[in-house]
């Protein structure tokens, strides 16, 4: 990461963007092809492995409601703190003038095709998400990584038909999804050594393509909200892990390490899951049954990160244009932070979408609308980077409080790509 930082910065001093766009970049694109590549197979596998490793439905009923639940809290509480670093920072109040009509220059058209995308989501009905949830064809859904709620509804209800036929029947489909899963894992472990090369693609790319650094510095005070809101999201992340698991924060660390690093360089919670998954299982020591639920649940549902930002970017837009907020707006931006967080797409910028619909909710002036997101789209993509981190740190941290509360929380199990390789 570090490399591919002061690559890019020195590619972009002598001139060479586009010889890093052309010739450096598509290995980052591909170490993220990858990782997609694998997700849905490993979804598949390890959840219909873990349900019918169960035998029992009420224990999967069990982790299941448990993991929702969670799930919900550690969402309202991640919304809760970015209102409170927001209204004790108020960071609208620092932008100019000026500094506005120069976002709106660079981003104006690009937040208005993102307004355009958000009207089409808002005009869904209410129940849109559950019927969403029910693929009317199976193999298109599974063919798409947009769709992963979808794949786990199917893989779900799959595996627990498969628990309640005879012993004879399940035995051979259990025993060839146990072996589909050791083989998607090795692919994990595979991909990973090329790991540090994509992420130095990814990181020079990244720094050759942002165009305006004075706009950040101009919304630093936004951004290092922000940041400290993410930073006391993984503290409350930490506290949680030392108090119901007595894990240490180092031990945490260090176990889902790897998993924060590809997801701060891929943006995305979908494709870092199968590196979330492996370091989860091995490295945290939560048992397969949970991990395989869990954390294809939370890479889907779970943005505390993203619900965090969506809170304060909401209130700083608000601020910055001189739109007042009353307790009721406050209350719906809370509500509406934590619904549209759940149904973010795991993809980068995802996030802004839902940011339109949250600032909707509150009926902020349509005028004003398309100026608030060009304002927060001009430092979008560092930040996206950082709250991604964080919600792969919530998957990890439910996961071991789940896997404690179930009994399925042991000692980590870490196997080496050439584990069973026979050299010579």
């Amino acid at each position: 990461m570090g490399l591919g930082i002061v690559f890019g910065i020195l590619m972009s001093y002598l001139g060479y963007n586009d010889f890093v766009t052309d010739w450096i970049s598509p290995f980052g694109t591909i170490f993220i092809s990858l990782l997609k590549m694998i997700a849905i197979p490993l979804i598949v596998a390890s959840l219909i492995k873990g349900i019918s490793d169960l035998e029992d439905i009420a224990k999967f009923s069990k982790i299941g409601i448990q993991t929702i639940v969670i799930y919900v809290i550690t969402t309202v509480i991640a919304v809760s703190i970015g209102l409170t670093v927001v209204h004790i920072i108020n960071p609208g109040n620092a932008v100019s003038e000026s500094t506005i009509a120069d976002i709106l220059d660079r981003n104006g058209a690009e937040a208005d095709s993102k307004i355009s995308t958000a009207a089409m989501t808002k005009d869904q009905g209410p129940l849109q998400f559950i019927e969403d949830l029910v693929p009317s064809n199976v193999f298109g859904a599974l063919s798409d990584n947009g769709s992963m709620l979808k794949v786990i509804f199917f893989v779900v209800f799959f595996g627990i038909c498969l628990l309640l036929i005879k012993k004879e029947h399940r035995d051979p489909l259990h025993n060839f999804f146990v072996g589909l899963n050791e083989v998607i894992l090795k692919m994990v472990d595979l991909i990973m050594l090329y790991a540090p090369y994509g992420v130095f693609a990814l990181l020079a790319n990244l720094v050759v393509s942002t165009t305006n650094p004075d706009l950040f510095i101009a919304l630093g005070m936004y951004a290092l909200t922000v940041v400290l809101g993410l930073l006391l999201m993984l503290g409350f992340y930490l506290i949680i892990v030392k108090t119901i698991t007595g894990r240490s924060p180092g031990f945490f660390f260090k176990g889902i390490g790897p998993a924060q690093l590809v997801a701060f360089s891929t943006s995305s919670s979908a494709a870092t899951l199968p590196v979330t998954m492996e370091r989860v299982e091995e490295h945290l020591g939560v048992d397969e049954e949970v991990a395989s639920f869990v954390c294809p649940v939370g890479a889907t549902i779970n943005m505390d990160g993203t619900s965090l930002y969506q809170a304060v970017a909401a209130v700083f837009i608000a601020q910055a244009l001189g739109f007042d907020l009353s307790i009721g707006m406050i209350a719906t931006i809370l509500a509406t932070s934590v619904l549209a967080s759940i149904g973010s797409a795991a993809v980068p910028g995802a996030g802004l979408i839902m940011l339109i619909i949250v600032l909707q909710s509150i009926n902020f002036p349509a005028d004003k609308l398309a100026i608030g997101i060009a304002m927060v789209m001009a430092v979008d993509r560092p930040l996206d980077m950082l709250r991604t981190v964080i919600n792969i740190s919530g998957d990890a941290t439910v996961s071991m409080v789940v896997a404690k509360r179930v009994g399925k929380l042991g000692d980590p199990n870490v196997k080496d790509w050439d584990d069973n390789y026979q050299k010579g």
